[in-house]
């Protein structure tokens, strides 16, 4: 079971974004996620009639180290790690470990 999933609100611990909060759209790899409207880079784009794709200058994410990132603990209204716990029904759920509450995903 891994401590993110797609879905879930992060909070940017260093870079130019720091502070900022966004939910994850997908993983690169296991190191590196994009995170919804969190390190947009301009990137020039040839058009594409074939697809219909127009040229110009495009907003897109790039993705961010997994270190720098936390998960968002809106109870708090801060940044917390992820811990686990297995359930009286032998399942296991990922926790905030300040507070113990069950993280919904």
């Amino acid at each position: 079971m891994q401590k993110l999933k797609k879905g879930d609100n992060v909070m940017i611990l260093s870079g130019k974004d720091k502070g900022k909060i966004g939910s994850i759209l997908n993983f690169l790899n296991s190191d590196y996620v994009f995170i919804q409207g969190i390190n947009s880079a301009k990137k020039h784009q040839k058009p594409n009639p074939a697809n219909g794709d127009e040229g110009g200058i495009v907003n897109k994410e790039a993705p961010i180290h997994i270190s720098n990132i936390a998960i968002y603990n809106f109870s708090l209204k801060k940044s917390d790690r992820v811990g686990f716990k297995i359930n009286v029904d032998k399942s296991k759920v990922r926790i905030y470990k300040s507070t113990g509450e069950v993280i919904e995903s």
